[in-house]
């Protein structure tokens, strides 16, 4: 006789504690089995086979399945096509209902999709949670029921609709006796994927409370060791709860309160306008843009070889980490897109590729902000000084030397582009194509 459960998906939520459908998967009595799917469509794409995002998964996992054989339960943790793997659960377990947690990106939304259409098809109920944001799709509207498009008013309605309740904990921790008990299994290792174990460490959790009390100063030096949270990673993936986090930042600071802010509008603005994922320009006239797309040159970006040591910094250590300060980012992306007239959507796929914090919503949020084109954006013509900005932020070139050893040899390559040359024919092509 098949053994009777309900299933507990894990996706980005990889926590016992603090898991909006994983507290009603556990609520509901029958024992819950918790499953992770290493998804075959997504990990095929991923040439990288020492992929960090991986390896922080897997890592997450581990340590998952630590406390879940402390509580007599293990991790199921599977790897294929999602629908082939559900039909193979299906076939082994008599399974009651499927809970998971809201994912919003385009694939997800397909996947989703044709998860719940195949349990249907098997009288078994999808039940979905909201759990990696406070508030989601259309829950912070303007008056007459549209999507905001401006950051700061959408700031300002979302701190008022913020209370008690949103911020509050679920109590998993006093149902975890209806998981369903069984021996522990190991997780995979990565090398049964064909993927690498990696022994860089990755962001921690611990220094949160101290980073935040000083976070509005420290946040846009990247020479600054801890100067940020560096919690894009934990968030990414649900190792953090955001509602603990927010309630947080709420007493610590409010600078800090704002970015958690700026990602659910990127999250809201992709879930309303789903073409900003697919490639178009949030403005439409900057697809009109004459990108110059020199390949040469943007593998020099790519190598942080551009000889503007503040963008090299950055991409270098993008390279080696996965990480790229947050202040750099937009140096670095105004550069692409302004300085050398690459396509934003190049240099918005090379950090999906890198960055370890990747998320389609804020990635391309961000990108389309320096490029001028997404909502809310820089306008057009404003254009990062590197060396301003070096002055401003690095003055010590702290971070630059920690990045670029060999900044005062011979090695070192000379300008890519003259700066004030690279400003005014910026300014020449947006013009022209925005006046189309």
């Amino acid at each position: 006789m098949k053994p009777r459960v309900n299933i507990f998906w894990f996706r980005r939520d990889l926590r016992l504690h603090d898991n909006a459908a994983l507290y009603y998967s556990l609520k509901e009595g029958t024992p819950v089995l918790p499953i992770f799917i290493f998804d075959k469509y997504i990990l095929d794409k991923l040439e990288d086979k020492a992929d960090r995002r991986v390896a922080f998964i897997h890592s997450a996992l581990e340590e998952l399945q630590q406390q879940l054989s402390s509580l007599g339960s293990s991790l199921l943790v599977l790897y294929g096509f999602p629908k082939d793997v559900f039909n193979q659960l299906i076939s082994t377990y008599t399974i009651e209902k499927v809970y998971t947690n809201h994912d919003y990106e385009p694939y997800a939304g397909e996947r989703d999709g044709e998860i719940d259409n195949l349990l249907q098809s098997n009288s078994i109920p999808l039940l979905t949670s909201k759990d990696q944001v406070i508030f989601e799709k259309g829950e912070i509207l303007k008056d007459d029921g549209s999507p905001y498009t401006v950051f700061t008013p959408y700031s300002r309605k979302w701190k008022a609709a913020l209370n008690n309740f949103f911020l509050s904990s679920y109590p998993n921790e006093k149902y975890f006796q209806n998981f369903y008990k069984t021996e522990p299994h190991a997780v995979p290792k990565l090398e049964t994927f064909g993927f690498k174990k990696l022994t860089h460490p990755f962001p921690s959790k611990s220094l949160v409370e101290e980073i935040l009390k000083k976070y509005s100063d420290t946040r846009d030096f990247p020479g600054v060791e801890n100067g940020t949270s560096r919690l894009g990673v934990h968030l990414r993936f649900g190792t953090v709860s955001i509602r603990e986090l927010a309630k947080t930042a709420i007493s610590l600071n409010d600078t800090y309160l704002n970015e958690l802010i700026w990602r659910e509008f990127y999250q809201m603005i992709l879930w309303h306008f789903p073409e900003v994922g697919q490639g178009r320009a949030f403005k439409e006239e900057y697809d009109k843009i004459e990108w110059r797309n020199n390949e040469a040159e943007f593998e020099k970006w790519c190598k942080g070889m551009t000889g503007y040591p503040i963008v090299d910094a950055g991409i270098r250590e993008l390279n080696a980490t996965g990480f790229m300060h947050n202040r750099v980012r937009m140096v670095v992306a105004s550069f692409l897109t302004k300085h050398l007239l690459i396509d934003w959507r190049w240099g918005e796929a090379y950090f999906a590729a890198k960055l370890l914090d990747y998320e389609l919503a804020s990635n391309n949020g961000g990108w389309q902000w320096a490029a001028g084109s997404g909502c809310d954006a820089a306008p057009f013509f404003r254009i990062f000084n590197p060396h301003l900005q070096t002055i401003k932020f690095d003055k010590g070139l702290d971070y630059i030397k920690k990045w670029i050893p060999e900044l005062n040899e011979f090695t070192y390559p000379q300008p890519i582009v003259d700066h004030e040359f690279a400003r005014k024919r910026a300014l020449e092509v947006y013009g022209k194509a925005l006046k189309k």
